[in-house]
């Protein structure tokens, strides 16, 4: 996927956390600071993560700047709730600031925390990469806790094997 304007790209990426959403909305608040073993990320660790590094790595290096992660801890977002404002308020602060990306913004190259020089348009792919590969880790926490999770694109696989030719 080539990102030649960023309006396309926004509603694409809606349409990606439209479904990391779903799936995070599962999560009992009495199960949000859950891991399934010590030194792991939390539920609420990787939606505070996931905020983070949107928000303050992969936004502030497109647009020029250095990363401000500031972690994921619970002093960033204690509680359900305000997990839940924390990852909606950095992803509409995102979303005006990638707003103002032009075409030519876009081609121009923006350095990692790693210290890699990337074109901005590959390191907003990354973001989205980066995006699902957490999802996933819910999806799996979610199921180890034995929470029904949505399907990520309407149909269970048994579904879709339901409605499949033999």
């Amino acid at each position: 996927m080539r990102i030649g304007e960023i309006q396309s790209f926004l509603e694409y990426y809606e349409r990606i956390r439209k479904r990391t959403l779903a799936v995070a909305a599962r999560i009992p608040p009495d199960r949000l600071e859950w891991t399934y073993q010590a030194h792991k990320f939390t539920l609420g660790d990787i939606l505070r993560h996931l905020a983070a590094t949107e928000r303050y790595m992969f936004v502030e290096n497109v647009c020029g700047r250095s990363s401000s992660y500031p972690g994921h801890g619970r002093e960033l977002a204690d509680g359900h709730e305000a997990v839940f404002r924390f990852l909606t308020d950095t992803h509409h602060q995102s979303v005006a600031l990638l707003k103002t990306l032009t075409p030519e913004d876009l081609q121009k190259k923006c350095t990692t925390p790693g210290g890699v020089a990337i074109t901005a348009w590959k390191w907003l792919r990354a973001m989205v990469e980066h995006e699902a590969h957490h999802r996933g880790q819910i999806y799996l926490y979610l199921s180890m806790l034995g929470i029904a999770t949505p399907p990520l694109y309407g149909l269970t696989s048994e579904e879709v094997r339901e409605r499949s030719e033999p």
